[in-house]
């Protein structure tokens, strides 16, 4: 399709590049936008993740408009918060901050905030969030320490990737499996064809085949 909008992701996570795969979609261009995450004194989780969702959209789209001979395009953007109650989970970076975050997981449910913040050629703006319940089994200190040992935390909200190692330690989940790896599915098409994006154009060409 010749004249469908360009659609610009504003991320370079391989978690959302693969899940848009799953739906036959290829972004025309990937424009991470690095924003400073840090939540703001009493920001909620819900609250929090539309803000950096919003942010990294508008960053992006103001950037690329900068760049000389750049298209209009759609600018998508998305960010995931994890929460214990009102307690924020930092993006794991050092082990300190996985072995807190794993522990407090451990045998309880946590909440799972991704929100989606799209801008369209026109400059409307348009967001959807969702919010995920996941309850972790009760992990042993050999479970912990084999888990930590493995890396797989570092970069994570929360501590942990659902399509990974961490996948085994869910009894529950109630909500987006999407959402909980980095983008919901659903409310994203929504999005994109609201923008005028051809959602179906990659499903006649075997996407996920």
């Amino acid at each position: 399709m010749a004249d469908r909008p360009k659609f610009v992701l504003a991320s370079g996570s391989p978690r959302r590049l693969a899940l848009l795969a799953q739906v036959g979609i290829a972004p025309d261009r990937l424009f991470p936008a690095e924003i400073d995450e840090s939540p703001g004194a009493r920001e909620l989780p819900r609250t929090l993740a539309r803000r950096l969702a919003r942010t990294k959209a508008e960053v992006a789209a103001t950037r690329l408009s900068a760049v000389p001979d750049a298209e209009p395009a759609i600018v998508l953007a998305a960010d995931t918060v994890v929460a214990v109650g009102r307690r924020i989970l930092p993006k794991a970076e050092t082990f300190a901050e996985a072995e807190a975050a794993i522990a407090l997981l451990s045998g309880r449910s946590h909440r799972v905030f991704t929100a989606v913040s799209l801008i369209a050629e026109s400059g409307a703006a348009r967001e959807r969030i969702v919010e995920t319940r996941v309850r972790f089994r009760r992990l042993s200190g050999a479970d912990m320490d084999a888990y930590l040992a493995s890396g797989e935390w570092e970069g994570k909200a929360g501590g942990y990737a659902i399509q990974g190692i961490a996948g085994g330690f869910v009894v529950q989940l109630v909500g987006s499996y999407s959402a909980v790896v980095g983008l919901p599915i659903a409310e994203t098409l929504a999005l994109l064809e609201g923008a005028g994006y051809p959602i179906r154009e990659g499903w006649s060409r075997g996407a996920g085949a």
